[in-house]
């Protein structure tokens, strides 16, 4: 049970290191790894630029250009290490196998991809879309996850296990969303402009979901594994099936954090 006041609390830090510490002296043979990542560091900005630079460097972008870029984002818009607090409080709370606030820091891919994300996008407000187009094609070969740097997404999102994840250019994602893995917001074809979905707080989107087109996806909905949604979806609805129809209404306003992926219980239209 996450016993923070305050999900986006800056005392996170703190019980990062604390827990590493303990994880430290029940496994020395990691002491180097976790001193590296995170108790070499004054704050949670500097560790994560170190951590994803690490994991997403190559021979055109040095760990050392990644990592000055990450530093500058952390730095000119607080609000992104503000997201990623409240994103791994999220994978703490909503993962039952996520025991620590510094696993998913440490070791989950879809945290990893959303961070870095975060910062493609700040690059793309800054008007250095290259660049930001760079950062994405790493994120894809590393992660295996695809985020245009041009969506929007808000905090405390889960990608939960996120290989294959697919999120196009005007796609909106909102507040405590979780998503899991082969799920595609996209379009439906060649066309330009707004074309891909908006999805709402407090959804909860099944693996392998696949949602197309300039929809909505209605605040505390659910999306039932394997479906493929071209409909906009009334809020709090639960939607099964190919093609997607809504099957009932959810029983409680965050799907999200409930991570209940059934359709037994739901009330029936």
């Amino acid at each position: 049970m996450n016993t923070l006041s305050n999900p986006c609390n800056e005392t996170l830090w703190q019980t990062l290191v604390e827990e590493i510490t303990v994880t430290v002296g029940d496994e020395p043979l990691l002491a180097g790894f976790l001193h590296a990542t995170i108790l070499n560091h004054r704050d949670i900005g500097s560790a994560l630029s170190f951590h994803l630079a690490n994991k997403l460097h190559s021979d055109i972008t040095p760990a050392l250009f990644l990592r000055e870029i990450f530093d500058n984002a952390f730095t000119d818009d607080p609000g992104i290490i503000d997201s990623v607090r409240c994103d791994i409080i999220a994978n703490f709370e909503r993962d039952s196998a996520c025991q620590h606030f510094s696993t998913p820091f440490l070791y989950y891919k879809g945290f990893h991809a959303l961070a870095a994300y975060r910062v493609a996008h700040w690059l793309w407000q800054q008007q250095r879309q290259s660049l930001a187009l760079v950062l994405q094609n790493r994120i894809s070969v590393v992660f295996g996850v695809d985020i245009n740097p041009a969506a929007t997404i808000g905090k405390g999102i889960m990608f939960d296990h996120a290989t294959a994840l697919v999120i196009g250019e005007t796609a909106v994602v909102e507040d405590c969303v979780s998503i899991m893995q082969s799920v595609t917001l996209g379009g439906t074809g060649k066309e330009t402009g707004d074309r891909h979905p908006k999805v709402r707080r407090g959804v909860l989107i099944g693996p392998g979901a696949t949602i197309l087109g300039n929809i909505e996806i209605g605040e505390g909905s659910k999306i039932a594994a394997a479906s493929v949604v071209l409909k906009d979806v009334p809020p709090h609805s639960i939607v099964a099936g190919v093609p997607g129809k809504v099957v009932g209404t959810t029983s409680n306003d965050d799907p999200a954090e409930k991570m209940d992926h059934g359709l037994e219980g739901c009330q029936s239209d």
